[in-house]
């Protein structure tokens, strides 16, 4: 097959062209480094001339508007001009709607757009990646005390994990329309106390005393009560953030990686 993958240089699509590219398909990597802009639209319909499948895989936390939704409503209007049936599968966040937070709002815009647009596809929502867990639980600090936000727990999952799923999508049976997959998560969910003592024992210093703050805000109070957790009929895989962050440096980087 040959299979476009919008982010192809990215964390995730980057992953996903590689697992492809392994299983023996043509991944096709769509970025600006190949000539692929999705806020502008320039080399997007010349690059899916002739693909069977796309993987949505592209991003952006600073302008989603004009990369995950402007990219997906881009990608089914391509398709259509070009008169193809290729598979979309699109890569979303569990609990998007849930939330107004700005990248998550623009998910379910994306998935609205591809929607609209009548291609086959298929949305894949997935809980946050481990290093966005560690960020988040690498809690503001002052001296030993550190803040956690209300009871907010999270569920993180193993990008690979996530890429090799992808793949199994986009390879898989082409839908008669729009669907939603299942949603995929990590195996464990857990309270931002416990990741920012499993990162203290990584660097090997004494974790700090959390103090837990109100949620403030529709935000802030949704994550706290666990819109951003799956469905209990969620698929769990991959590796528990323990075993993630026992293949980290040490001590753990503390810059945010553009996971989506």
């Amino acid at each position: 097959m040959r299979i476009v993958v919008t982010g192809g240089s990215g964390d995730l699509g980057g992953r996903v062209v590689r697992v492809l590219r392994a299983r023996g398909h043509e991944a096709v990597s769509a970025s600006r480094r190949s000539g692929v802009d999705l806020s502008t639209g320039a080399g997007l319909e010349a690059v899916l001339d002739g693909a069977d499948a796309v993987v949505h895989a592209a991003g952006s936390y600073v302008k989603p508007q004009s990369v995950d939704v402007a990219g997906a409503r881009r990608i089914g209007e391509s398709l259509s001009r070009l008169g193809s049936a290729a598979h979309v599968v699109s890569i979303s966040i569990v609990g998007a709607d849930l939330t107004h937070y700005p990248l998550y709002r623009a998910k379910v815009d994306s998935e609205t757009a591809l929607e609209v647009a009548g291609v086959p596809a298929t949305i894949v929502r997935a809980t946050q990646f481990h290093p966005v867990a560690a960020l988040v639980g690498g809690a503001p600090r002052v001296g030993p005390v550190a803040f956690r936000l209300g009871d907010m727990r999270i569920q993180p999952v193993d990008i690979d994990w996530v890429a090799e799923r992808l793949a199994d999508h986009v390879t898989g049976p082409t839908p008669s329309g729009f669907t939603r997959a299942t949603d995929l998560a990590g195996p464990t969910a857990y309270d931002l106390s416990t990741i920012s003592a499993l990162i203290a024992a990584h660097d090997g210093r004494k974790p700090p005393r959390m103090v837990r703050v109100p949620p403030i805000g529709g935000v802030m109070r949704g994550f706290s009560e666990g819109n951003n957790l799956p469905r209990p009929d969620v698929e769990t895989g991959g590796k528990t953030f323990e075993e993630w962050l026992d293949a980290q440096p040490r001590p753990l980087p503390r810059a945010m990686h553009t996971a989506i």
